[in-house]
């Protein structure tokens, strides 16, 4: 969604459930990494909709720029999944003038929320598997409301907002190749949900967010071993899915809610395939804090039978090869931050 156009630099903003993250890269076809940063925040304070809560993350916004040194006030700010809806559509094939009448006619039908309360986008992104007669389109909204606090807010501390987009849109720029033409999933657990996005050569074709992530994998565990939050998270990231360690017992007290995700994931791929017969996922690119946990990935490529990587967020960004092990270490936290950085304005 854009806003501002021509505008030659600006920098990526994360505002997620735990940290605000921001990135800056150099303007031009190959992107340098100049600037990044991150500071905690607690959920609550985040996820919260209240005046007072929301002027402590303009503060916190303020400090990570300034911890970052970041140079310009131009920024593109993600917006989580669970506040846009986004979905994959077929749509009759009309000429230009036409098709936009015809979208916001039946967009009213399409969204959850009233079309006079929401902000849409949307990209006619090929034919339609299903019907000659028909083109798909990839459809988002949010709500009026929403945006504009976000926007008030951002200003407010003296930012130019050039443009919102949806966080699980963006993973599809940093964690991809820009020429991928295989058929991929990105998987980013984050600490409440779960953003899945399917892609074909690099397009998203479904998207889902599921209510499962790194901290209901956590309360299992805190459940079931009777154990307090800091000890669950310890186990939880140090030990994973190894049946080796401790006996089994965090694998034992978690593998019931990871199997959950891992449901979800399934099912996710084969109401894919009953789209587009033709295709299969290849690749799993697994991201977020939950996709550091031990034998995880390996869990999920032997249950679904797909091979299955750690993402690189910082793939197609250049870097002095010094900070290799420094960046490495961060990134399956700054897949969006970055994918925003990419973005070509």
């Amino acid at each position: 969604m854009s806003i501002l156009s021509g505008v030659s630099e600006f920098f990526g903003l994360d505002i997620g459930s735990t940290a605000i993250r921001v990135v800056q890269l150099s303007s031009g076809p190959k992107k340098q990494l100049l600037r990044y940063g991150m500071v905690p925040i607690e959920a609550k304070i985040a996820l919260s909709d209240s005046k007072a809560d929301q002027q402590k993350v303009a503060a916190k916004v303020q400090e990570v720029i300034a911890a970052a040194k970041i140079t310009t006030k131009n920024v593109a700010v993600g917006l989580p999944s669970t506040r846009v809806f986004t979905m994959v559509t077929d749509i009759d094939r009309l000429p230009p003038h036409e098709l936009t009448k015809s979208i916001k006619y039946q967009a009213d039908s399409l969204i959850p929320t009233p079309i006079e309360a929401s902000k849409i986008d949307w990209a006619v992104i090929g034919d339609s598997p299903e019907s000659s007669n028909k083109v798909e389109l990839l459809l988002s909204s949010v709500t009026n409301d929403y945006v504009e606090a976000k926007l008030d807010l951002l200003e407010s501390i003296g930012l130019n907002v050039i443009a919102f987009e949806p966080d699980n849109l963006v993973l599809t720029r940093s964690m991809l190749p820009p020429d991928a033409n295989t058929t991929n999933m990105i998987l980013d657990i984050g600490s409440l949900n779960t953003d899945l996005v399917i892609t074909i050569d690099n397009i998203p074709r479904l998207i889902r967010a599921v209510p499962t992530g790194s901290e209901a994998i956590i309360k299992s565990a805190m459940s079931n071993l009777s154990i307090d939050e800091k000890q669950a998270t310890e186990f939880v990231f140090k030990f994973g899915l190894s049946q080796q360690k401790l006996e089994g017992q965090v694998y034992n007290g978690i593998i019931g809610t990871i199997d959950l995700l891992v449901s979800d994931i399934e099912k996710s791929i084969k109401f894919f395939q009953t789209r587009y017969k033709d295709k299969k996922v290849e690749k799993i690119v697994m991201t977020g804090a939950a996709s550091s946990l031990p034998e995880f990935p390996l869990y999920i490529a032997n249950k679904l039978g797909v091979n299955v990587e750690i993402g690189n967020s910082w793939r197609n960004v250049a870097y002095d090869p010094a900070r290799q092990n420094e960046l490495m270490n961060l990134s399956n936290h700054f897949g969006v931050a970055v994918g925003l950085a990419e973005r070509n304005i």
